[in-house]
């Protein structure tokens, strides 16, 4: 295992000094960075040679990226090509934005490899019930199925509002909305022959109160957009999926891309662990000291995106998570019973996730 994880820690490495160099270039860097490197007093170009060197930047503030002109986002490389344009937050003030260019559809192309095909079958007709409008997962979901020779059908859905309505104590409102959601969704699964989906933990269980899935001849889920604790993973194995339908927790967002689970189930405790795709993002939990804590110790999630189409090092995450080890699949840490923090001595209401 160790000459796994040394391999990778290489790998990312080299991976860092391309990247750093790409954006800092005169020649291909983003205008941001090379307005940041004129008042900084030390040279990324020189000084980074690897990952532990992005500690010289300190943690960065996604207000940089939230508040700047698009156009001091766009790579050399990339000037005049058409970009899209995906939001992470908003639920309260301006959500953060992020350009891409084809970064959300490469996360998933990577993240196909590791879909089981008797669960996942090539060629499948997907049903993804999650987030659209300004979210990359609707492009990205019907890309994924697309990219394995499928097709998708997708059902609109608003978290925003939902969250908005709860909020406000309109929990009736909330309620009428899921309904509408969910009648949308088993309405396709009783008219078309979907085998795949993608669906939220909360509306996943909602669904199973409807239908059987496994009955509806559903053969995998991906399931993602919040925190799945060992108690509510046991029951959508057990009671909503009845042990008949794959099962593969998710992790991501706009800015990470999408990070694969373990398998889940009673051998480990019904516990999820992700792991990021290293090494175009990189996860690390961090403690109080801004150390990495020790494996199984719980943390802030931090989080370093390493593309050629974006370069952002250190973001400190709205989440905590416990620290996992690498393994055979991934040697490199991941994060496992990922929870919102926090915020003013309030939990983040998750909504419809």
């Amino acid at each position: 295992m160790q000459p796994q994880i040394d391999e990778s820690k290489g790998a990312l490495d080299d991976h860092v000094r391309r990247i750093v160099q790409h954006h800092f270039s005169p020649q291909t860097g983003t205008p941001y960075w090379l307005k940041w490197a004129e008042q900084a007093d030390w040279s990324p170009l020189d000084e980074i040679q690897g990952f532990d060197d992005l500690a010289k930047f300190g943690h960065f503030d996604l207000a940089a990226l939230r508040d700047s002109a698009h156009e001091d986002w766009i790579p050399k490389p990339l000037v005049g090509q058409p970009f899209s344009i995906f939001e992470t937050g908003g639920t309260t003030g301006f959500p953060t934005q992020r350009l891409s260019w084809r970064d959300h559809l490469h996360d998933y192309e990577v993240f196909s490899a590791s879909l089981p095909e008797d669960q996942f079958p090539k060629g499948a007709a997907w049903l993804i019930v999650g987030p659209t409008g300004p979210r990359r997962i609707r492009i990205s979901m019907e890309h994924l199925a697309q990219h394995r020779g499928g097709h998708a059908y997708l059902v609109d859905l608003d978290p925003r509002w939902v969250r908005k309505r709860l909020a406000a104590g309109d929990v009736e409102t909330a309620r009428q909305y899921q309904e509408h959601v969910v009648d949308q969704a088993v309405t396709i699964l009783g008219r078309r022959q979907v085998e795949c989906m993608f669906v939220t933990p909360r509306l996943l269980e909602a669904i199973g109160e409807r239908i059987s899935l496994a009955d509806a001849g559903v053969k995998g889920v991906l399931c993602g957009g919040t925190s799945m604790g060992p108690q509510e993973v046991r029951f959508m194995l057990e009671e909503v999926l009845e042990g008949r339908v794959g099962f593969a927790p998710v992790h991501g967002h706009t800015l990470m891309g999408v990070a694969p689970s373990l398998p889940v189930g009673g051998d480990h405790g019904f516990v999820v662990q992700y792991y990021p795709p290293v090494p175009r993002a990189v996860v690390r939990v961090l403690g109080d000291d801004d150390q990495p804590v020790a494996y199984g110790s719980r943390g802030r999630v931090e989080l370093t995106t390493m593309t050629s189409e974006l370069f952002i090092p250190r973001v400190l995450e709205r989440d905590s998570a416990i620290r996992c080890a690498p393994c055979e699949c991934y040697p490199w840490d991941g994060v496992a019973d990922v929870q919102p923090l926090e915020q003013a001595g309030q939990a983040v209401n998750e909504g419809v996730y």
